[in-house]
C-alpha cells in the first residue's frame, strides 16, 4: 500500500464559532492533524449541502454544538495519504465519507450516532480532512466529484428508506414530497426497482421536470391542499405502499391517510416543522409501519453505490458554487428554489 509524504500544514475550513446565522460563518486556517495508523487524509474536491446544514448554521438543529465546528457532512475527494496500518485505500482513490463514519453495518448504536459529521464532530467543508478508513467508501467511477458529493446523506437516506428498510419491490407505489435531494434519489431508486412514483411539490415547473425523470403522477399541494385525497384517487382508494415523509408534523397526518393498510412510512424530515399533534390511531387501525430513518450505514452506502454504478444513475445537481460562495449557497438553499442538490466545488 503506497503512502504519500506525511506533511502537516494548515487548511482553510468553514467554521461556526458559536454565533448562529449565515452571516456568522467564518473561514479559518486550521492545522491539518498528523495521521493515526488507520486514518486517511483526503483532499476534498466537492461538498454538497443538506437541509440539516442550514438548520445547524441557523441554530435550529442544536444549541449545544461542539464549537468551533466545521460544517457539512457530505463530500467527495481524493486520498492523498494513508496511515501505516490503513489497508482499504491507496493514494489516488476517489472516496466519500459516510454520514456517520462509525456506523459500518448492522443496527445504529449510540457511538455511531455521535460520529455524525458536521454536527456531533467536525464536518467536511475543508480543503483537507482526516478520517478513519472504516468510514469511507469508493465512489462510482462514472460520477464526477460534484455528483458523488451528493450521496452520503440524501442518497443513503432514500436507499435505506425504500430498499434496506422499506424492501421496495416492483409494482409497489411510493409517495415522496418535494424535489430536494432525498425525493429525487427516491424517484430514481423506485424507477430502477419498477415501482410507481407519486411526487408532491408547490411548483408546476418542478413537477414537469420530475415527470421527465420518470414520475408517474404529480400533485401540486399548493393548488390542491387535500393532496392525500388525490393520492387515494390515484390508487383506487387503496393508498400507497410507501411514503417518504419529509414534512414532519405538518404532513404526517395526511401521509397516514394516504398510505395503504399495512403500508410503510419512512419519517425522514421536518421541513414543515417539528411542532404539532398527530393522532396515533391511524397507525394502529391501518397497521402502518412508521419507521424513523436516520441516514444509514456504510454497508448501505456501498450497496447503493453498486446499484448506482450498475444503472449508471446520475444525481441531480441544481447548482455548483465556488468555495468562497458558501454563504450564497446556503442562502440559495434557504430560498427553496433549488431542484436537486446544491454543491460547493473546492
Amino acid at each position: 500500500m503506497s503512502t504519500a509524504t506525511k506533511t502537516v500544514g494548515t487548511v482553510k475550513a468553514y467554521v461556526l464559532t458559536g454565533e448562529f446565522g449565515i452571516d456568522k460563518l467564518t473561514v479559518q486556517e486550521r492545522p491539518s492533524p498528523a495521521l493515526k495508523a488507520n486514518e486517511v487524509r483526503i483532499k476534498v474536491k466537492a461538498v454538497s449541502l443538506n437541509y440539516r446544514d442550514l438548520l445547524v448554521v441557523k441554530g435550529l438543529y442544536s444549541r449545544k454544538l461542539p464549537f468551533p465546528l466545521v460544517l457539512c457532512s457530505d463530500g467527495a475527494g481524493e486520498v492523498v495519504e494513508v496511515g501505516e496500518e490503513a489497508k482499504r485505500f491507496a493514494v489516488g482513490d476517489r472516496v466519500a465519507a459516510a454520514f456517520m463514519p462509525r456506523w459500518t453495518a448492522g443496527a445504529i448504536s449510540p457511538e455511531a450516532a455521535q460520529s455524525a459529521l458536521g454536527g456531533s464532530v467536525d464536518g467536511i467543508l475543508s480543503e483537507h480532512v482526516v478520517l478513519h478508513e472504516d468510514g469511507l467508501v469508493r465512489i462510482p467511477e462514472h460520477l464526477s466529484f460534484e455528483e458523488a458529493s451528493t450521496l452520503p446523506c440524501a442518497g443513503v437516506t432514500a436507499w435505506n428508506a425504500l430498499i434496506s428498510t422499506g424492501q421496495l419491490k416492483a409494482g409497489d407505489t411510493i409517495l415522496t414530497m418535494g424535489t430536494g435531494g432525498v425525493s429525487l434519489f427516491a424517484l430514481q431508486f423506485a424507477h430502477i426497482t419498477g415501482a410507481r412514483v407519486i411526487i408532491t411539490s408547490s411548483s408546476d415547473k418542478k413537477l414537469e421536470r420530475v415527470k421527465q425523470m420518470g414520475a408517474h403522477d404529480t400533485i401540486n399541494y399548493r393548488s390542491n391542499a387535500d393532496w392525500e385525497k388525490a393520492v387515494l384517487e390515484m390508487t383506487g382508494k387503496l393508498g400507497v405502499d410507501h411514503v417518504v415523509e419529509l414534512g414532519g408534523a405538518g404532513t404526517l397526518e395526511k401521509s397516514l391517510k394516504a398510505v395503504k393498510l399495512g403500508g410503510h412510512i419512512s419519517l425522514i424530515g421536518v421541513l414543515s416543522g417539528g411542532d404539532g399533534v398527530v393522532n396515533p390511531m391511524p397507525v394502529l387501525m391501518k397497521n402502518v409501519r412508521l419507521q424513523g430513518i436516520y441516514v444509514g450505514s456504510r454497508r448501505m452506502f456501498e450497496e447503493m453505490n453498486n446499484a448506482i454504478s450498475l444503472h449508471k444513475l446520475k444525481p441531480v445537481v441544481d447548482k455548483v458554487f465556488a468555495f468562497d460562495q458558501v454563504k450564497e449557497a446556503l442562502t440559495h438553499m434557504e430560498s427553496g428554489s433549488h431542484f436537486g442538490k446544491i454543491v460547493i466545488r473546492l
